[in-house]
């Protein structure tokens, strides 16, 4: 399971690249509960105005201005412990930088990529600042999943840039297996997404990380999803031994996904 540690190849922080700061604080406080706390402009990669989601006082995600014309996208980092050697082996294994290295005030250095197929995501190399407070709760980030449609050439460069670890698993009730996500070294319950073939995915959109936020309800998510201006991709389905689900957007087309997860034994 995800955890507020920083874990080599782990995801370490979650943020928003939005044109509407406010019109976010807005969706995603009605939606989760999350209230936004400014934290000025930043510097470095994507820079603009930035702030901080919290729930129950503790740091979910962040939230960064981008211009009307740029996308809105959630982008999840991983934790480095270099990120200009990450950098390097993003270049090395057919990736895009699209944010050189740079350091933070506080978070400390990070980096913006794209995959070979396409799927953006970020490293981070922490400083003093600190990443996720809260996960693995009612409104916080509680798992990732790559669509892609090469999945042994995803897992060989995510391996050489950030060290992940992969494991196939049988899926609840054999109806298949799974690709599991974890840090590097021994298993210790730290896996923290799974990896799903593009063509299974009946959205039609291309590779992508997309995060799971953990839910009590995800129909009335769903529906204060549209009430609220964004867009229900998929509606909620059951996942036999895994919980309820559903794929969402905001009113600016960030994609994110909501679970309520299963019970262990359900």
């Amino acid at each position: 399971m995800l955890t507020t540690r920083d874990l080599d190849g782990a995801p370490t922080w979650l943020d928003l690249a939005t044109p509407d700061l406010a019109g976010a604080e807005s969706f995603y406080g009605g939606l989760f509960g999350w209230t936004l706390t400014s934290q000025g402009t930043s510097q470095g990669p994507g820079a603009g105005e930035y702030g901080v989601f919290r729930r129950d006082g503790k740091a979910v995600a962040g939230a960064r201005t981008v211009p009307p014309a740029a996308a809105s996208v959630w982008t999840l980092y991983f934790h480095t412990r270099d990120a200009d050697a990450a950098a390097r082996a993003v270049r090395a294994g057919g990736g895009t930088v699209d944010q050189e290295p740079a350091d933070l005030p506080g978070p400390g250095r990070a980096a913006l990529f794209t995959d070979p197929a396409g799927a953006r995501f970020a490293v981070r190399q922490p400083g003093t600042g600190q990443g996720f407070g809260l996960v693995n709760a009612p409104g916080a980030l509680c798992w990732t999943e790559l669509r892609t449609a090469d999945i042994p050439s995803a897992m060989a460069f995510y391996r050489a840039v950030i060290g992940v670890d992969s494991a196939t698993v049988p899926l609840p009730g054999g109806t298949g297996t799974y690709l599991l996500l974890t840090p590097p070294g021994p298993a210790d319950d730290t896996s923290f997404g799974g990896v799903v073939p593009l063509a299974a995915d009946p959205s039609g959109t291309g590779p992508h990380w997309t995060p799971y936020v953990e839910v009590p309800d995800p129909d009335a998510t769903a529906a204060r999803t549209a009430r609220l201006g964004g867009t229900v991709r998929l509606p909620p389905a059951d996942l036999h031994g895994v919980g309820r689900l559903a794929h969402l957007t905001d009113p600016h087309g960030a994609r994110f996904a909501v679970i309520h997860s299963a019970a262990p034994g359900d």
